[in-house]
């Protein structure tokens, strides 16, 4: 399975977290966030810069994830009423936090707050299966003009 991520070109080399909260992540809970296209992981950029932000340049990191590894899924029906709100993030972070230190899979699947239908793939690079996930190759991205004018 391919996964996207759009980053920063000074970050697009190697995969490694931030370590930085977001969503499913509290601070220092390492993970790498990827989308399961390339649109979803535009998507996910724009709701977290601002018009400046989008003028740097990025590149889309296309990586492989071996189909035999498994591969924790967290359903939408299963999150509760309000999940996506700001508010909520310390609920969400503490099922990422959980998933990391249970150290069963490499990959957590989740379902994206943008677009509850689409889904995210959460990679732990702390599992012993993440050396089999594979950088395949970095692409040019730039954001279109007319977004967030």
């Amino acid at each position: 399975m391919l996964v996207y991520r759009i980053t920063l070109a000074k970050f697009s080399t190697a995969l490694f977290p931030s370590g930085i909260a977001a969503r499913w992540n509290p601070n220092d809970a390492k993970m790498i966030y990827t989308a399961s296209s390339r649109a979803l992981a535009c998507l996910e950029n724009l709701v977290h810069r601002g018009s400046v932000g989008l003028a740097a340049q990025f590149r889309t990191m296309v990586i492989e994830i071996p189909d035999r590894l498994a591969v924790a899924t967290i359903e939408n029906k299963e999150l509760k009423t309000g999940w996506k709100s700001f508010e909520n993030y310390p609920y969400t972070q503490a099922l990422g936090e959980a998933w990391i230190k249970e150290a069963k899979t490499a990959i957590l699947k989740v379902p994206s707050a943008i677009i509850s239908e689409e889904c995210n793939y959460l990679l732990n690079p702390s599992h012993k299966d993440f050396t089999k996930i594979e950088l395949v190759r970095v692409e040019d991205f730039e954001f279109d003009g007319r977004i967030k004018k």
